[in-house]
């Protein structure tokens, strides 16, 4: 095991590395604009890995400057720029500040995160401790219309290679599809399933949590399937830290094959798995996935469980049970999702995400202010503010320029910018599928995160801030699932306001089973 001050060395030695890649690829720009690639290369050299070395250590930090990482995070870029725009003020032409806020983003976006990244991986390669004995598990499976996808779900969990008792509860939250039917089908020796009322997933998971006697409790969606080691591997994670509340699992795309599906397995490594990598240092994860958790219930309980407040019930938890000063960190544990496979379907999701994760940063604002929630307050609620905030407003003003650049006969310069940020997006996202060991082909495919599929993502997280508007009603947009569109609807549940079936117990008969 890597002791921590090795793993803030290393990781300030990668960093310089990446700053001497970025300062080679920079020799293929035009020489005036050399400047600015010193100057904020110089800039991220110096701040992320002090900031690093100093959040390794939190006791170093006097209270009344508990504030002082974010301050700096934010303003010494907004000074170096100033300055160096100052003293070559000839050269911030459109072209000029485009390139300077393209770095700007490049480096506060990936500079530090894929790095630590690395070395997460590098620390947790070590097998962890196995228990002296395997712990009861309990895992909840949520589920509304989730027909052809909740048998499939069920068989993974319990075909898994758990080596303790296993218990597994289905909530079928009043679904009109044949669910019910074919959870109750699939059922086996330790499954439970239940059909209550529709009330929306929280609802579902806190009746679930009713039926929980067991120390721990995974939760599992109903459109994913589980790696067989999965819960062994969630469970391991439980022994390898400590003070911990949750840990998150590692989700891949299952259905890749398009350009959606394809942009989103890439989306998965370099922009969500690589983050809760990094996160995972410092045991603040912010985000414990629906479709594959693990949590401790009394932490659930102390929490009040599922909460009805937003509509991204998984990050608002996570969030809860940070501010109670628990660690959360990330797993191998790998479970398989669905990812919508249409453009449609990907708006529908991305708007509900989007619209929940604001309204869980509102809830929970007072994190800003107060210096108590530790590396909470620091760096993971400001780093998720600045990405839902600050990137995507950059991001359009960013194309701004582009655009007028344009008309204003920078086509040349700009194709050179154009290239010098495709490679550098290449090499990170590159080191990012390494890291995640996933399939390199996905790398073909880095540009479209810097041009289509980011302005994409920033159209639609722009079109959610509306969701913030007092009184207004939330809306859960769910997209199709392309197995049910093929499929077609199933006639089992033929009354949606047909009374509710009986709970079906674990070997007893079900009352909708043929």
């Amino acid at each position: 095991m890597y002791s921590r001050g090795v793993i803030t060395w290393e990781v300030i030695a990668v960093l310089s590395l990446i700053a001497v890649a970025v300062l080679g690829l920079a020799l293929f720009l035009p020489p005036e604009l050399l400047v600015l690639v010193v100057a904020v290369a110089a800039m991220a050299t110096v701040y992320f890995s002090g900031a690093v070395y100093l959040l390794a250590r939190p006791a170093w930090i006097p209270a009344r400057f508990d504030g002082l990482p974010v301050v700096l995070g934010v303003g010494f870029p907004l000074v170096v720029v100033a300055v160096v725009g100052y003293h070559y003020r000839a050269l911030l032409t459109p072209v000029a500040v485009v390139f300077a806020l393209g770095l700007l983003f490049v480096f506060l976006y990936y500079w530090l995160v894929v790095p630590l990244a690395l070395f997460q991986k590098i620390r947790n390669a070590n097998a962890a401790p196995e228990p002296a004995e395997w712990p009861p598990l309990t895992v909840l499976v949520p589920a509304y219309n989730e027909e052809y996808y909740v048998g499939d779900c069920l068989r993974s969990v319990q075909t898994s290679r758990y080596p303790g008792p296993l218990s597994i509860v289905v909530i079928d939250d009043g679904s009109t599809d044949g669910t019910y039917a074919e959870a109750s089908a699939a059922a086996a020796d330790g499954t439970r399933v239940i059909r209550t009322e529709n009330g929306g997933k929280h609802a579902a998971l806190n009746r679930g949590l009713e039926h929980v006697k067991t120390d721990l409790v995974v939760s599992v969606d109903a459109d994913s399937t589980l790696h067989p080691d999965a819960l062994a591997e969630l469970v391991r994670d439980f022994g390898r830290h400590e003070n911990v509340g949750a840990i998150a699992g590692n989700v891949k795309v299952v259905n890749r094959g398009s350009l959606v599906t394809n942009l989103q397995a890439l989306e998965y490594v370099v922009g969500i798995n690589t983050f809760r990598r990094a996160f995972d240092l410092f045991g603040a994860v912010t985000v414990v996935p629906g479709s594959l958790g693990a949590f401790r219930r009394d932490v659930l309980e102390e929490v009040r469980g599922y909460s009805a407040d937003t509509v991204t019930e998984d990050f608002d938890l996570t969030i809860a049970i940070l501010k109670r000063g628990y660690a959360i960190h990330a797993s191998e544990a790998i479970v398989y999702t669905e990812a919508p496979d249409t453009w449609r379907d990907l708006y529908a999701q991305r708007r509900r995400w989007f619209q929940g994760n604001l309204q869980t940063v509102v809830k929970h604002r007072e994190v800003f202010a107060d210096g108590r929630y530790g590396i909470l307050h620091r760096v993971a609620f400001p780093y998720v503010f600045l990405s839902m905030s600050a990137l995507p407003l950059l991001g359009v003003l960013v194309l701004a320029l582009i655009v007028f650049s344009l008309f204003a006969g920078g086509t040349g310069l700009l194709l050179q910018l154009a290239g010098f940020f495709v490679l550098l997006q290449v090499l990170l996202s590159a080191l990012a599928v390494l890291i995640e060991g996933e399939d390199l082909r996905l790398v073909v495919l880095a540009p479209f995160s810097l041009f289509g599929y980011k302005q994409f993502q920033d159209a639609v997280l722009l079109r959610s801030l509306g969701a913030l508007r007092p009184g207004r009603d939330d809306e859960w947009l769910k997209p199709t699932r392309a197995r049910q569109r093929a499929i077609g609807p199933s006639a089992a549940v033929e009354e949606t306001d047909a009374p509710l079936a009986p709970e079906r117990e674990p070997n007893a008969p079900s009352a909708m089973k043929k």
